[in-house]
């Protein structure tokens, strides 16, 4: 993709954007308005006439969506026509615990692919990644040593997602750690229910192609907890005992989560627009929940 394209590309994006305050405060006026005809309000002839007219031409369109579009349509739009495509890679310099670690997070998702950094640029490798039909890109960040950071950028626009991480556990740390299926594997996402909640869950889910075998052995859970996503790594097999027991053996990496930042660009745009941050003290009322209503 030449770069003119690929700027202009990503200025309509900016811009459908954009639009979406307007399109919602129309949304909400047919809505309003359709109401107010269920309920037998009066409205005035020229009222009625201009809603009327306006809601049979409107109502066409939405009679094929489950609403209002967002720019989070467009950024998922082709999501489930064909699997994702990962790239898995890590900062600079990376010591051989984050090695390790990476080596086993490209285990997690499907048709994932680990690159070597080296001194690549961070435009440069985005750029390849683009041009090599990559649709996620995942680069975890250390500490002395220790994993801290992963940042998920869904390709080729956006969003970006930055996770503090904690408590990494490798798979040789595990005991009776069972072996690596490469099978699809099925989703569980638990309590991810506010509108923060659902966007997360957005990202994380899209990273997996959609449609695992029924049969499928392999489980990965997404567990939250006081935001803190709890990441866990299953194979089950029948219990010779019961039919209706399952046996789980834990396969790994394990690890905790906590949602950052998101941005509404990839990781060459450092001053692309911030959709939410994690601000000091936002969470510290007991009873506040920022990934579930309750």
């Amino acid at each position: 993709m030449s770069l003119r394209r690929h700027v202009r590309l990503r200025q309509e994006y900016l811009y459908r954007k954009s639009l979406e305050g307007k399109e919602r405060e129309a949304f909400d006026q047919r809505k309003r308005l359709k109401e107010a005809i269920a309920r037998g309000v009066a409205v005035s002839e020229v009222d009625r006439e201009h809603a009327q007219k306006r809601l049979r031409e409107e109502d066409a369109v939405d009679a094929h969506t489950d609403g209002l579009r967002t720019h989070i349509d467009d950024e998922y739009a082709n999501a489930g026509y064909d699997d994702p495509k990962v790239c898995v890679t890590t900062s600079r310099d990376p010591s051989s615990r984050l090695k390790q670690f990476v080596k086993e997070v490209r285990l997690i998702f499907p048709n994932s692919h680990r690159v070597n950094r080296g001194g690549h640029k961070l435009t440069e490798l985005v750029e390849a990644c683009r041009s090599a039909g990559f649709t996620d890109m995942v680069m975890v960040q250390e500490h002395r040593g220790e994993p801290d950071t992963m940042i998920i950028s869904h390709l080729p626009y956006g969003p970006t997602v930055t996770f503090t991480l904690s408590n990494c556990v490798m798979r040789h740390d595990i005991e009776n750690c069972g072996t690596v299926s490469e099978a699809y594997p099925h989703l569980i996402f638990h309590e991810f229910t506010s509108s923060l909640g659902e966007r997360i869950q957005n990202v994380l889910k899209h990273l997996f192609p959609p449609s695992p075998k029924p049969d499928t052995k392999r489980v990965m859970t997404f567990y939250n907890k006081q935001d803190f996503i709890s990441f866990r790594h299953h194979v089950y097999e029948k219990s010779e005992e019961s039919h209706k027991d399952v046996i789980l053996k834990e396969v790994g990496p394990r690890f905790e989560m906590k949602p950052y930042e998101i941005k509404l660009g990839t990781l060459d745009h450092p001053n692309a627009e911030k959709e939410w941050v994690l601000h000091s003290y936002m969470n510290t009322s007991k009873k506040q929940k920022l990934l579930s209503d309750k």
